[in-house]
């Protein structure tokens, strides 16, 4: 029997075949073996050695610590995988930091599906990483004759296992944006109840003490001077009607009753006057929005005239409102004051900015040093709901 060896030219031939995709194939599969030994080492000693003290107080801290090292490795992967095979898989979303009754930040991750699904990927890879190290080196050195199709054929493995066991699952993405909906929805609900408090302190309650004080500086003249203690309980009457009308508009629910009479330009022309600066009002509206979204609005309002007035110096600010060309409602909120404004600093335009974001809007500021600012929001518009015919 006669074995014929390859001739230079089919070697050559074999050689051309092989194209830059074969080659970053090759590339991905001689990184499988460093890069599966190093995360086999980290889910089994870390991820072990948590486990193992988890009924002492260490061993939670090494748990979490591990499971965000898979989350790493996984990150890692993907980009790998995206790079060298052209595989785009998405990230899966992180839990919440912090889910409401937990206590300290990194418990959430002991909870992770996908940091767990990640640390079962990095376990089970070795073996592949081994065989798929070897098949790489064989392809180079002896068996380049089917180099292409053999590569395409190992390569096929990794995808599959990248797609089936890095991928982000609907369900478990699911119950993330449900958690992170949940989460939102109690910080709005503290906040609410935080700034029903704070109108209650500012508001009735500074004139229900006011009433106090002056029916009884009114008492103590009374039989002195009739005519100014009788001025005095007519100014504690207007301050118990003020008083009446702020705890009518709380006990009404979140939107104030000018707002819900009346509409935007009413309420916004309401929250100028209360502001210290000078403020002028537009409303350009053919149509009211959902009450749900007219409180946002009203609200947001409020807030940011309220920063103005505390902190920005200013001595004239506008409120511009219209419905935009792409049918979103713009909120223009600007001042000639300071400036230096920064949502980034943990300020309460931070909150702000993340309700506008629940809700599908954003939120820009334009604030130098040395002013003016100008804050832009950007809320998605909602019709509201038709009245039945009476």
């Amino acid at each position: 029997m006669t074995i014929s060896h390859p001739t230079p030219r089919v070697r050559e031939r074999a050689w051309l075949v092989a194209d830059a995709v074969t080659w970053r194939g090759l590339l991905h599969l001689l990184l499988n073996l460093p890069l599966s030994l190093v995360g086999f080492v980290v889910v089994t000693v870390v991820i072990s050695l948590g486990v193992g003290l988890a009924v002492t107080v260490v061993g939670i801290p090494v748990l979490v610590a591990g499971l965000r090292i898979c989350r790493a490795f996984g990150s890692l992967e993907r980009a790998r995988a995206r790079r060298l095979l052209g595989l785009r898989v998405p990230t899966p979303s992180h839990p919440p930091s912090r889910r409401p009754g937990q206590r300290g930040p990194g418990l959430a991750t002991l909870g992770d599906p996908v940091a767990w699904r990640e640390a079962l990927f990095l376990f089970i890879r070795l073996p592949w990483g081994i065989l798929s190290f070897v098949a790489a080196l064989l392809l180079l050195t002896v068996a380049w004759v089917v180099l292409p199709g053999a590569t395409r054929m190992l390569v096929a493995v990794d995808r599959a296992m990248v797609t089936g066991l890095l991928a982000p699952s609907a369900r478990v993405e699911q119950r993330v944006r449900e958690a992170t909906a949940n989460q939102r929805a109690a910080r709005d609900a503290a906040t609410d109840l935080r700034r029903i408090e704070r109108n209650l302190h500012d508001g009735a309650q500074a004139r229900l003490v006011a009433l106090a004080i002056g029916l009884g500086m009114a008492k103590e003249i009374l039989a002195e001077d009739p005519q100014a203690a009788a001025e005095m309980i007519a100014e504690a009457h207007g301050e118990v009607k003020l008083a009446l009308v702020e705890l009518r508009d709380l006990s009404r629910g979140i939107n104030p009753a000018i707002l819900t009479d009346r509409g935007l330009p009413a309420a916004l022309a309401a929250l100028a006057d209360r502001c210290t600066v000078p403020t002028l009002v537009t409303v350009e509206l053919t149509a009211r929005p959902a009450a749900a979204l007219e409180g946002i609005i009203y609200f947001t309002t409020a807030e940011l005239l309220t920063n103005i007035s505390k902190h920005s110096q200013a001595t004239d600010a506008t409120v511009d409102l219209h419905r935009a060309e792409d049918g979103s409602l713009r909120l223009r909120i600007g001042d000639d004051g300071i400036g230096g404004a920064d949502p980034r600093g943990g300020s309460g335009l931070t909150g702000l900015g993340e309700r506008i974001a629940g809700i599908g809007g954003s939120m820009t500021v334009d604030s130098p040093a040395g002013g003016p600012t100008t804050v832009t929001v950007r809320f998605p518009w909602q019709d509201a709901p038709e009245e039945p015919p009476r």
